[in-house]
């Protein structure tokens, strides 16, 4: 076999600090989830769920009460109710599919 050449080694003489360093504590998993989706998207999201076929019990949170309802239906400014109650969406602070 033929000499091959030779390989240039640097020598490593001083500390890479390059790598991220990681904290893990086991009270930060106490944290509560805070969902960030806007109401239209959560009320999007109940239509076009594979439970959704024509009614849905949800909870709706007003800003001023909280009610139980089954919706039917929407429109650009209101969800639509069972009792034919029309429920502004400007209105809504919170609203959850129940489960079953």
């Amino acid at each position: 076999m033929k000499d091959l050449p030779k390989v240039f080694h640097n020598k490593i003489d001083k500390k890479f600090s390059n790598n991220r360093s990681v904290y893990y504590s086991s009270n930060s998993l106490n944290d509560e989830v805070v969902d960030t989706r806007t109401i239209k998207q959560k009320i999007n999201d109940i239509f076009s769920s594979p439970n959704y076929v024509y009614k849905a019990n949800v909870d709706i949170t007003l800003k001023d009460k909280k009610i139980t309802k089954r919706i039917i239906g929407r429109n650009k400014d209101y969800i639509i109710t069972m009792d034919n109650d029309l429920i502004p969406i400007s209105e809504i602070v919170d609203i959850q599919s129940q489960k079953k």
